[in-house]
């Protein structure tokens, strides 16, 4: 990973933002590479998903015979949207911060490990979530720590000796108080072996930015950027459904920016607190809903397989039951095995959820809770609504059926910018090439996916004369007018040229020689093969079309 990291920065593909002042903890800027790879994963899924999705061209009985329209929600909405929603209230972690040095960290990522020391006195090891960190801290000292350990060992009915016990900051914490009489000296220390200062118990952490609207600065003018884009398709369903004269099933798709205020953002850009979600908000009837679901699933899992990445390290996994929000009937990740987890660790790409008819009910009715099973609106101390929905109509009146009903939702909801780092790692490789004597010697070469790669061709003149840059140019506009991303380069030797654009992975090299002014024809290096054959200079612009598109 850091190789990656190191790659992203040399070549241009991404910065830390404000780096010139220190950079700011969650917040990434894509270079001239980064920018053109990140924009074409985006261009990549509005095609698949959105542009070319034709309904007309599927038999009726596919299950392609659906239409998708697009939308392009504002950042702030307003406040109610997010009440409702439930993020107002629920969208939060738990922290704990550290008295002495101010140290903050989630209480979920961070964990007990209990071992036996060499006298065999249980003793504290702090660990964190796969992840979440490079490195352990060392194990604890301090004797009424241990006299904790052992009892929080003894209480977990686990055995210490034949392996160390894990237990989450909060779990431990309970069981330490209660084992020590209530003492909260006996409570872990800080985990920075630096400090070793008391930490908080667990409290609530909003994630979502506030901001403010207007001029006056009240508690009435207070607003928030978006923690999801999805809320924007949901609260515009009816004006979609009026003005596009969409049929169910339909999805509407939308790609933007979100932000969460989070916690410890870390693994360069993988956790971040600003960051571009490409979402879908699918509208079908309630009783084809689990059928789409499982559509979805394997529809989404297949496009970054498509994409180069190798099912290899891609899982699709299911959540457990007691990791269900409270209004989904079913939610699926698609994961990736980034380089920076543990061996067997997989980080979450996308996730498609069932997500019922919660979010079209919320904005009619009011924030919704489940009592029991079934999800009613929440209700004050006075027994009104706590949070008013809108008040108007979302359902939808099928004119075949004559029947009205509340649509459910199936959400496949990606991130740019960890699918752009998936895509990065993926590509990232190491072999042995010859160079220019012949002499084998390291490459680095980033193996994209022709659709995705920054730049698709190089073109070069073997030496600066003899016409040689001349035909070069000409090559390189004539790409250029087709719509093709290319570059030309005319410094250095050519084994030097080539090693540039394997790093940056630029899938052809064309390269204009000696024999071009006789036979017309241009050399095309594969990055991947290092298969190098002729083609005529005429057929240089469909050659590379019919490449791009495999």
């Amino acid at each position: 990973m850091d190789k990656i990291v190191a790659l992203c920065k040399r070549r241009g593909f991404v910065f830390q933002d404000s780096e010139i002042y220190g950079g700011v903890n969650g917040f990434w800027d894509y270079g001239p590479l980064g920018v053109e790879l990140k924009r074409n994963v985006r261009e990549a899924w509005w095609q698949d998903m959105v542009s070319r999705h034709d309904p007309l061209t599927a038999p009726a009985d596919s299950p392609d015979a659906y239409q998708m329209v697009g939308v392009e929600t504002s950042i702030i909405m307003h406040p109610q949207v997010w009440k409702c929603s439930g993020h107002y209230d629920l969208f939060h972690d738990m922290m704990v911060d550290c008295h002495a040095c101010k140290g903050r960290f989630r209480a979920d990522h961070l964990k007990v490990k209990l071992v036996r020391s060499t006298d065999g006195d249980p003793v504290v090891a702090w660990t964190f979530m796969p992840g979440s960190a490079e490195f352990d801290w060392p194990s604890s000292g301090d004797k009424k720590l241990s006299k904790a350990a052992a009892a929080a060992v003894e209480n977990s009915g686990q055995d210490a000796e034949a392996a160390p016990v894990d237990m989450d900051f909060d779990t431990y914490r309970k069981t330490v108080l209660e084992t020590s009489g209530g003492s909260e000296a006996a409570i872990p220390h800080c985990p920075n072996p630096a400090c070793r200062g008391k930490l908080t118990e667990p409290r609530e952490f909003n994630l979502m930015f506030k901001t403010i609207l207007g001029a006056l600065g009240t508690k009435d003018d207070e607003a928030f950027l978006r923690p999801e884009t999805a809320q924007g398709i949901f609260v515009n369903f009816k004006n979609v459904c009026d003005s596009s004269r969409v049929k169910i099933p339909f999805g509407v798709a939308q790609i933007g920016k979100s932000f969460r205020n989070e916690i410890t953002p870390r693994n360069f850009t993988f956790r971040s607190r600003e960051f571009e979600q490409m979402e879908i908000e699918f509208f079908c009837h309630p009783d084809a809903s689990q059928d789409w679901y499982r559509y979805w699933r394997d529809r989404r899992f297949r496009w970054y397989s498509d994409l180069g990445i190798s099912q290899d390290r891609l899982q699709l996994r299911d959540h457990d039951p007691e990791e269900l929000a409270h209004y989904s009937c079913g939610t699926a990740d698609i994961e990736y095995r980034f380089p920076f987890l543990d061996e067997g660790e997989y980080g979450e790409l996308e996730g498609i959820a069932h997500r019922g008819d919660f979010d079209l009910r919320s904005h009619m009715e009011g924030k919704l809770v489940d009592r029991d099973g079934k999800l009613e609106v929440e209700l004050n101390e006075h027994g009104q609504p706590k949070y008013r929905g809108s008040g108007k109509d979302l359902s939808y009146f099928d004119d075949q059926s004559r029947e009205r009903f509340v649509p459910n939702v199936i959400e496949p909801s990606a991130g740019a910018d960890r699918a752009t780092l998936a895509f990065i790692c993926e590509a990232f490789a190491e072999d042995e090439a010859p160079d220019d004597k012949g002499k084998m010697q390291v490459r680095t070469l980033m193996k994209f996916h022709p659709r995705l790669a920054p730049i698709k061709a190089a073109i070069f003149p073997l030496i600066k004369k003899e016409g040689q840059p001349e035909k070069a140019k000409e090559i390189y506009r004539s790409l250029k007018e087709a719509g093709i991303a290319v570059t030309y380069d005319e410094q250095a030797a050519i084994g030097r040229r080539y090693r540039r654009q394997d790093e940056i992975g630029t899938p052809w090299c064309i390269t204009v020689d000696g024999d071009t002014a006789s036979d017309n024809a241009v050399t095309v290096r594969d990055r991947d093969s290092l298969e190098q054959v002729r083609v005529p200079v005429d057929e240089i612009v469909d050659e590379i079309s019919r490449r791009m598109r495999g």
